[in-house]
């Protein structure tokens, strides 16, 4: 979710991994580039390089060359001040990636009508693994704040998106989220296997997931899944409102008719293109 601490980013190998020699000690020049991009996060967006340095765990003459290059291509972009922030460009390929692009673009008038009705804060999600990764979010007018952001990620079993998804996703995968050291954001979090194992049911039985107060104390995420062409739930749709006061179920209602109209686009769009 956020940049990598001290040392190797993680979900990459470490230096002793990369193989032998000094290809071994440091990784491929891809790899390296990789490194260095992870350093930055929504909380940090502007690094310096020794900043760069510290993340990676690359040298600074090295994370030096890799930046100077990563310029050039436009993947990052140098401040004033000679800090280095994501470029523009990186942005444009990134864009391209399939699963988020033509659903995204797909979704999108309905999150607009869904924002709309509701004045609530609304959100598109996928899964990737054991987390929810953010392809959009509408803020509501006078919505109450939330922690997510486009592109950001979270642990499925915390928010209505991930437990809307998770409650579709493949047994094993379901097990092995609810079985892994949770992280506990709030009293509310969910984080024992047979609670989660019990709302993941819940889920399929009513058709849409609710998290009540895991994220933060203030508020509450209603999400339903979306199907695709085969039937296979490729992502899922959630409003997220102040929690006191809110209506899990006639929200639910309104997440519902919001993925099945994107899954109709979706199952539209399959056909054209088939």
């Amino acid at each position: 979710m956020g940049g990598a601490a001290a040392g190797v980013a993680p979900g990459l190998p470490s230096e002793r991994e990369t193989g032998r020699g000094r290809r071994g000690r440091t990784g491929s020049v891809t790899l390296r580039a990789l490194r260095l991009l992870e350093g930055f996060s929504a909380e940090e967006p502007e690094l310096t390089l020794t900043e760069l340095a510290h993340r990676s765990g690359l040298p600074v003459t090295t994370v030096y060359r890799l930046a100077t290059a990563l310029l050039s291509w436009g993947a990052l972009e140098r401040l004033p001040d000679g800090r280095f922030r994501i470029g523009l460009r990186l942005w444009e390929v990134a864009s391209l990636a399939p699963r988020g692009l033509g659903l995204r673009r797909l979704a999108l008038p309905v999150l607009q009508d869904l924002s709309h009705v509701t004045r609530e804060n609304v959100q598109l999600g996928v899964r990737d693994g054991d987390e929810v990764v953010f392809l959009e979010r509408i803020a509501g007018r006078a919505a109450v704040p939330v922690l997510t952001r486009v592109g950001g990620r979270f642990p499925l079993t915390a928010t209505g998106l991930g437990l809307a998804l998770l409650a579709y996703a493949p047994l094993e995968v379901a097990e092995q989220v609810a079985s892994a050291s949770l992280r506990r954001f709030t009293p509310y979090t969910l984080t024992d296997p047979t609670l989660i194992a019990e709302e993941l049911a819940a889920t399929r039985r009513r058709g849409f997931a609710v998290s009540d107060r895991q994220i933060s104390e203030e508020t509450l995420s209603v999400a339903a899944p979306i199907f695709g062409p085969t039937e296979v739930v490729v992502a899922a749709v959630s409003l997220v409102v102040r929690a006191d006061g809110a209506t899990p179920w006639a929200l639910g209602q309104l997440v519902q008719t919001s993925a099945r109209a994107i899954g109709r686009s979706l199952a539209a769009a399959a056909w054209r293109e088939g």
